[in-house]
């Protein structure tokens, strides 16, 4: 994350803490429960990403050891 990113979130939650206080305060509590359910779901995609350069690798195989290069 980026450090105006960073800065762009803590603006928002402090513009929503004025807002509506309740609400920036259970988004203070949830946000970090939802980062720890969608964790599975980042090392799923990691593992998906890492399976197809595996089977890219596989079918490209041939045609690096015949000697074809990238430009």
């Amino acid at each position: 994350m980026s450090a105006m990113s960073l800065l762009l979130l803590l603006i928002g939650w402090f513009v929503l803490l004025v807002v509506c206080w309740p609400l920036a305060l259970l988004a203070l509590v949830l946000l970090p429960l939802l980062w720890l359910i969608s964790l599975p779901f980042r090392l799923a995609a990691i593992v998906v990403e890492a399976v197809f350069a595996l089977i890219r690798t596989l079918l490209f195989l041939p045609a690096r050891l015949l000697g074809y290069r990238r430009n």
